[in-house]
């Protein structure tokens, strides 16, 4: 479990844990909002993953951004 604080949080840290999952020998990622992305054949794999969805949602206009 993360429990360090982030840049500009304060107070406790909330609970956080891993973006990442495995169901029977595939990886996945998860998103803040509930979005589950997989199957992948390797967590390495889920991490290109999740890094090319973040680079997709960064390019969004600032109204189209997932929050």
């Amino acid at each position: 479990m993360d429990t360090q604080r982030r840049t500009g949080e304060n107070g406790p840290a909330p609970f956080r844990s891993s973006r990442f999952f495995c169901v029977g020998s595939k990886w996945y990622f998860t998103t803040r909002e509930g979005f589950d992305s997989g199957p992948f054949a390797s967590r390495e794999r889920a991490e290109i993953g999740l890094r090319r969805f973040l680079h997709v949602v960064r390019m969004l206009p600032e109204e189209q951004q997932l929050h």
